[in-house]
């Protein structure tokens, strides 16, 4: 049996019933009482009439004392002569004075009229001065016509050129049964017939399969996309729809960021949080970040905008309303927030509009080499040969056979950097462009050597320039 402290209330009009709910309504919420409902006031000070047992008070004013009655005046004595023209004389002063003040106010009136209009004019010529000046720092800036958007109107452009992008992936489980799952990611229109800039690993799945993946407009138009061209390395891709008057995206510079712009970043989170923004400034410029979707590492920018799953692919906008980025990748350790990173503008629309027109990347140095990636500190401790990169085989041909390089060979450097690793070799060829000659030094035989190389171009048909996983001979 429930007893009541001291510090319970209970009404004595209204107790708990059984088969009812013990709750009470307060203010839109119900609430647990004992058991018993209570109503409870939202002001401390109230107390209801019928629970008052004072009686209340009433204000009485205080009486008033009758007044005492005036004694009458003494009646007015007409005015003589003298008092007549004392009227007179003080009835011209009175006009004098009202004249007076009237052409004051006349004079006045115009004065305040010049004085507006001398403001008005300085006011014209200030903002005059201003436009001039805001002309002349957009010229020296190269800003030109690009204006500095609200978050609102950026997003409401981005929304006409972000296009979310499906791609089916089929599987075999733990138990072999074939199933299949959909890959989300994000893109973004470059031109109004249809190209559409995105990253590789957005598709891969698709376009190693041989499916063609989806593209969704924000209307909700589905567009089954053509994969134009792929570049893996950097982590690019180019889709095409069959579509026309799109509204493509407008590409900034990405040579001039400073760390501390702000940005903005569109995308799909999660596959199903669609046309999502986030916003943020760029942390740091020049990260070479290598990502577990890419072979090569990759020269990013990082931001602090939220990058989540389904982000990839999407732009990454200055506060102009321009793409400066494409969103790639982001640090995803536990505990770890506001680190993520995209690849510049420039380098992507470049690769971009080479898969466009070539097919491929054009430009890129090839040597011609095959090497063992399992070369590393152990074995070349145990064979007492220096740290570098195992020439496994060299192509036929290629500007590595024509420069004289032979299996076996260990390349020690390239040009000014040194290598202890595939990994160096490959970042340092990228320096390099078709047709530039640069010095190789190599280790043969117990001593160094030093060679002229020239690259070749990288191509689709290349085969070589790729790791191998096979023990070193000797």
């Amino acid at each position: 049996m429930f007893v009541p402290g001291e510090n319970d209330v209970i009404n004595s009009d209204e107790s708990y019933r059984p088969g009812e709910s013990q709750t009470d309504r307060v203010n839109g919420e119900y609430h647990y009482k004992n058991g018993y409902t209570q109503k409870i006031y939202s002001d401390a000070h109230y107390v209801r009439e019928e629970d008052n047992t004072v009686p209340p008070r009433y204000y009485t004013p205080p009486e008033k004392s009758p007044r005492e009655p005036r004694e009458p005046k003494a009646p007015r004595k007409s005015p003589g002569k003298a008092g007549s023209f004392a009227r007179t004389l003080c009835l011209c002063l009175v006009c004098a004075l009202l004249g007076g003040l009237g052409g004051g106010a006349y004079v006045s009136s115009r004065l305040t009229e010049r004085v507006d209009a001398l403001q008005q004019s300085m006011s014209e010529l200030k903002e005059q001065s201003l436009e001039v000046e805001s002309a002349a720092l957009a010229s020296a800036t190269g800003a030109g016509d690009a204006a500095i958007m609200t978050p609102a109107s950026i997003y409401d452009r981005a929304c006409r050129q972000v296009v979310g992008i499906t791609a089916e992936v089929n599987y075999t489980n733990f138990f072999g049964i074939s199933s299949s799952s959909a890959v989300t990611g994000t893109g973004f229109v470059v031109s109004e017939n249809g190209y559409i800039l995105t990253n590789y690993h957005v598709i891969e799945y698709a376009y190693t399969a041989g499916k063609a993946p989806t593209v969704v407009l924000h209307d909700g138009t589905h567009y089954t996309a053509s994969v134009v061209g792929v570049e893996e390395g950097n982590d690019i891709a180019v889709l095409k729809i069959d579509a026309a008057n799109l509204s493509p995206a407008k590409l900034g510079d990405s040579d001039g960021l400073t760390v501390g712009d702000t940005i903005y970043a569109v995308g799909n989170p999660l596959g199903d949080l669609e046309f999502s923004m986030s916003t943020g400034h760029i942390s740091a410029l020049d990260r070479v970040i290598k990502t577990e979707e890419s072979s090569e590492s990759i020269n990013m920018f990082q931001i602090d905008a939220a990058v989540n799953s389904g982000n990839s692919g999407g732009p990454v906008y200055n506060d102009r309303g321009e793409v400066i980025g494409v969103v790639t990748a982001k640090y995803s350790d536990t505990g770890v927030e506001g680190i993520g990173f995209a690849i510049p503008i420039n380098d992507a629309s470049s690769i971009a509009q080479d898969l466009i027109t070539k097919g491929y990347v054009t430009g890129r140095a090839y040597m011609g080499v095959k090497l063992d990636e399992r070369y590393n500190a152990m074995y070349s401790q145990y064979y007492g040969m220096p740290l570098g990169a195992y020439v496994y085989s060299v192509e036929a041909g290629s500007s590595a056979d024509e420069a004289g390089l032979r299996a076996g060979d260990i390349i020690i450097r390239l040009g000014d950097v040194d290598v202890s690793c595939y990994d160096d070799l490959h970042n340092a060829v990228k320096g390099f462009s078709a047709g530039d000659t640069t010095d190789v030094v190599i280790y043969r035989a117990g001593e160094e050597l030093s060679i002229s190389i020239t690259f070749d171009e990288l191509t689709p048909d290349s085969t070589y320039d790729s790791p191998v996983r096979v023990l070193p001979a000797g």
